[in-house]
C-alpha cells in the first residue's frame, strides 16, 4: 500500500492570459475582439502581479502543485474572457449583440481550456462555462465542451436578484439538466456567481463576504424543491468554495420544511396548504435523501472546526480543494494546512476526501496518478502528525484560529 496520499485538488482556478484567447474566438470576432482589448482596464490585482501567470503558465503550474503535494486538479475559470466587464458570469449583458460576443467569449474560454488540460493529459478536469440566458445556445455548448474532453463537467451561473432571469427551479433549464445527466457532465455551483451587485458603499465588500456563500447556497435547495433530480435521475450536484459545515443544519432545515410542507397539502382547511400543493409528486424524496444520492461538495480548504461533521455531510461527498492560485488558498503550506485538519483523522477518510471522491466524480484515473503521488504525495504519517503552529507567512483561512461551524 503507498504510503503517500493521492492528492486531487478539486478546486483550482486557470485562464488564459488576455491577448492569448484572440486565437480561440471565431475570426468574425478578432475585430471587434481588437478594439475591446485595446481599451479593456483588467480590475484584478492578482491578474496584473508577477505572479498571474500560474493562471496560464502550464509548466510552473504543475511544478507548483507537485512541490505541494497535488498531482490532479479540477480547474475553474479565473481570467477575463473576451467581452466580460470583469469576471465572466457576475454581470448580466445588457443587449443581444452584447449577449452574442458574450458566448463568442465564453467558447474561447472554453477552447482554450480544452487545450490547457490536454497538456497534462490525465491530470487536469476543465470545468466550462455557459450562460444561462439562452437555452438552446447552452445545450449546444455543453455538447461541445464535453465532446472536446473538459471533464470537470458545467459552471452553472446564479440568477441573483435583479438579474432578469428565471430563478434555478423554473423548468426552463430543464434542457440543461438533461443534457448533463444524459452525458454524465457534473453541475458545478462554485461561490461568488450568484450575488448581486452590492455598490460601492464602504460597507459592500463586507455585506458581500457575509452574503457570498447564502446566495451559492440556494442552487441547492431551489434544485431540491424544483424536482430537477427527479426529473433527471442521474443528475450531479457540486457546490464548491462554500465551506461545508453549514450541510448538516441546512439539510435538517430543508427536510423539516418538506415535511412540514407536504403534510400540510394533505389538509385544505389550512394556510400553509397552497405552500406544500404539488410538492410531494414535483420533488420526490426528502431533501437529505436528495444529497446523498446526487450532490457533493467541493470542500476547499476544510478547516478543523468542519472535520468532525463529515459523517453527517457524508464521507463520500466531501473533495477536498486547495483554490490554487489563490492567495486565500493553501498554496504553498498544503501539507501545513492538510495536518491542521485532517490530523487523527481514519486514513481511508482521509484518502477518500483528498483524492478518492474526486476521482470518482470527475473520472480521474487513480492508477494513472497514484505512482504520481508515490514520489510527491504527503505521507500518510506527515499527515497523521498535529500542527501546533501554522506558517507565519501563511494566507488562507484554514489556518484561521477560533473558527466555527457558520449558519450558512
Amino acid at each position: 500500500m503507498n504510503d503517500r496520499y493521492t492528492v486531487i485538488s478539486a478546486d483550482c482556478h486557470a485562464g488564459a492570459d488576455l491577448l492569448d484567447y484572440k486565437p480561440y474566438l471565431e475570426k468574425r470576432y478578432h475585430d471587434d475582439f481588437d478594439v475591446w482589448a485595446a481599451t479593456y482596464v483588467n480590475p484584478h490585482e492578482d491578474l496584473l502581479a508577477d505572479a498571474a501567470d500560474r493562471n496560464w503558465n502550464s509548466e510552473r503550474r504543475l511544478a507548483e502543485l507537485e512541490a505541494d503535494g497535488i498531482v490532479a486538479e479540477v480547474i475553474f475559470p479565473n481570467t477575463i474572457p473576451p467581452f466580460f466587464p470583469s469576471s465572466s458570469l457576475m454581470t448580466q449583458p445588457q443587449t443581444a449583440e452584447e449577449l452574442e460576443r458574450r458566448w463568442a467569449g465564453l467558447r474561447a474560454h472554453n477552447r482554450w481550456l480544452a487545450d490547457f488540460c490536454a497538456a497534462a493529459p490525465g491530470r487536469r478536469a476543465g470545468v466550462f462555462q455557459i450562460l444561462l440566458g439562452d437555452v438552446d445556445e447552452a445545450v449546444k455548448e455543453i455538447r461541445r465542451a464535453a465532446s472536446a474532453g473538459l471533464e470537470g463537467g458545467l459552471m452553472l451561473p446564479g440568477t441573483p436578484p435583479g438579474s432578469g432571469l428565471p430563478e434555478l427551479y423554473a423548468r426552463a433549464y430543464d434542457p440543461i439538466w438533461a443534457v448533463c445527466a444524459e452525458l454524465g457532465v457534473p453541475v458545478n455551483h462554485h461561490a461568488g456567481s450568484a450575488s448581486p451587485p452590492l455598490g460601492d458603499e464602504p460597507a459592500a465588500r463586507a455585506v458581500f463576504m457575509v452574503e457570498t456563500t447564502w446566495f451559492s447556497h440556494r442552487a441547492l435547495w431551489h434544485l431540491v424543491f424544483g424536482g430537477v433530480f427527479r426529473r433527471h435521475p442521474g443528475l450531479k450536484l457540486v457546490l464548491t468554495e462554500q465551506g461545508s459545515g453549514w450541510i448538516p443544519g441546512v439539510l435538517d432545515m430543508l427536510d423539516y420544511y418538506h415535511g412540514r410542507l407536504v403534510s400540510a397539502s394533505t389538509k385544505a382547511d389550512t394556510a400553509e396548504a397552497k405552500f406544500g400543493a404539488g410538492l410531494a409528486e414535483g420533488m420526490g424524496e426528502a431533501p437529505s435523501r436528495v444529497w446523498r444520492d446526487h450532490c457533493f461538495v467541493g470542500a476547499s480548504f476544510m478547516r478543523p472546526h468542519e472535520v468532525p461533521l463529515r459523517g453527517r455531510i457524508g464521507i463520500d461527498k466531501i473533495m477536498w480543494g486547495s483554490d490554487y492560485p489563490h492567495d486565500e488558498g493553501t498554496y504553498p503550506y498544503t501539507r501545513e494546512g492538510l495536518r491542521f485538519a485532517y490530523a487523527g483523522v481514519p486514513r481511508a477518510e482521509v484518502a477518500a476526501m483528498l483524492g478518492g471522491n474526486a476521482a470518482r466524480v470527475y473520472g480521474f484515473d487513480l492508477d494513472f496518478l497514484d505512482p504520481i503521488a508515490a514520489k510527491v504525495g504527503p505521507t500518510v504519517a506527515e499527515i497523521a502528525e498535529p500542527l501546533t503552529e501554522p506558517p507565519p507567512d501563511a494566507t488562507s483561512p484554514v489556518f484561521a484560529r477560533g473558527a466555527s461551524v457558520r449558519v450558512w
